[in-house]
């Protein structure tokens, strides 16, 4: 990538970031408590803290241009619900800090030969652009402008399965790439059995046929922790959905309730969920060596539905892992319950979307625009 096409991408990200916030209220801007969103302006402006933080301070040994930033939107020593409580910058403020932080990252790219900590801001960014999505639609504010790019119908025949013969197959990056992160490396062989995966996501008639025929009622399909998640949640259906007056289903699309579209991507279902469907339809979730096998055959797999895909797959490191500068992205997360994601979402910028990129979060969460695709077995 020339560097004039990197500060483009710097720039259309930094564009989308504010797109995302800008148009809110003030008092939209004030978000309650929870454990699985940040307040929308200390999103922002970590944002621009970690261009920073890694350009400007790091790579180039600058000085940083707000008093005790780190105090404020360093994550990685910033506790989670002490962020509710910071004295930060007002909307003015954190407009003028990510502003005058991208002009000077821009200028400091048209020197820079070595683009790692570009693209690092870079995908961080996007990371963050599409949390802040999710944000709007967990607490039901209006409709970003992005939310014109979603398109989530299937496009390919429900139940078509896809076989996957028994192969060795290389998993992780190789050394030749522009940028991977540290969990991805690196290469190396895996041999697989034969299995089938579905062609597309599972559908929200599908998975409205296990709900209606009391999937979330009857212990036997939950494993041991999904049970206790449902249990403990009252959970009896996806997120978002409702009833109708009428019986029909309705779903909650940022802060309006809408027809459920029995032709889409069932999302925003978590992985003890899509656990318990496929146990229930006789299937099971696809690890990650699989979906990215699958990825990477002759029949490739379609995005269809734009969601990410549960696996089954622990979020752990691959043989001879090492730490990039940027410690805190994986290896603390490589102990705990974190499932790995695979493929990409409405809401996830394309150059992310590689079948090699390893997405993570805990299992119980259902903000993530995440759905799934069911394996069997192959005759």
């Amino acid at each position: 990538m020339t560097p004039a096409a990197l500060r483009d991408d710097l720039s259309a990200a930094r564009a989308r970031t504010s797109s995302l916030w800008e148009g809110l209220s003030d008092e939209q801007l004030v978000l309650p408590y929870l454990r699985i969103v940040n307040p929308v302006l200390w999103e922002a402006g970590h944002v621009a803290w970690f261009q920073e933080f890694w350009i400007l301070r790091h790579a180039h040994g600058g000085e940083t241009s707000m008093p005790r930033c780190d105090d404020l939107y360093d994550a990685a020593v910033v506790a989670h619900r002490s962020r509710w409580g910071l004295p930060l910058p007002d909307r003015n403020g954190t407009r003028s800090y990510l502003a005058r932080t991208l002009d000077r990252v821009l200028e400091s790219a048209e020197r820079e030969r070595d683009p790692y900590f570009y693209f690092l801001v870079l995908f961080h960014e996007d990371m963050h652009a599409e949390a802040m999505t999710y944000t709007r639609q967990t607490v039901g504010l209006p409709a970003p402008e992005i939310a014109a790019e979603r398109n989530v119908t299937i496009s390919t025949g429900e139940g078509e399965q896809i076989p996957i013969g028994e192969r060795e197959v290389v998993v992780g990056a190789s050394a030749g790439e522009t940028f991977v992160f540290d969990n991805e490396k690196w290469a190396h062989p895996v041999r697989l059995s034969s299995f089938s995966i579905d062609a597309a996501p599972v559908t929200n008639r599908r998975y409205a046929e296990f709900v209606e025929r009391g999937g979330y009622a009857e212990r036997r399909h939950w494993t041991a922790e999904g049970w206790s998640w449902r249990t403990e949640e009252s959970a009896l259906h996806p997120r978002d959905w409702r009833r109708r007056a009428s019986g029909d289903w309705e779903v909650r699309v940022f802060d309006r309730w809408q027809p459920l579209d029995p032709e889409t991507s069932v999302v925003h279902v978590n992985a003890h969920e899509a656990e318990a469907f496929c146990h229930w339809a006789d299937r099971r979730l696809p690890t990650e060596v699989e979906w990215e096998a699958a990825a990477r055959s002759e029949h490739g797999l379609s995005n269809a539905g734009l969601v990410w895909k549960w696996t089954s797959s622990r979020f752990l490191p691959y043989a001879g892992f090492s730490p990039d500068p940027y410690k805190e992205y994986s290896e603390p997360w490589f102990a705990t319950p974190h499932r790995v994601l695979r493929g990409g979402s409405w809401v996830t910028p394309s150059r992310l979307m590689r079948p090699g990129f390893r997405n993570f979060f805990e299992p119980h969460r259902r903000d993530i625009y995440a759905g799934f695709r069911t394996c069997g077995s192959f005759r």
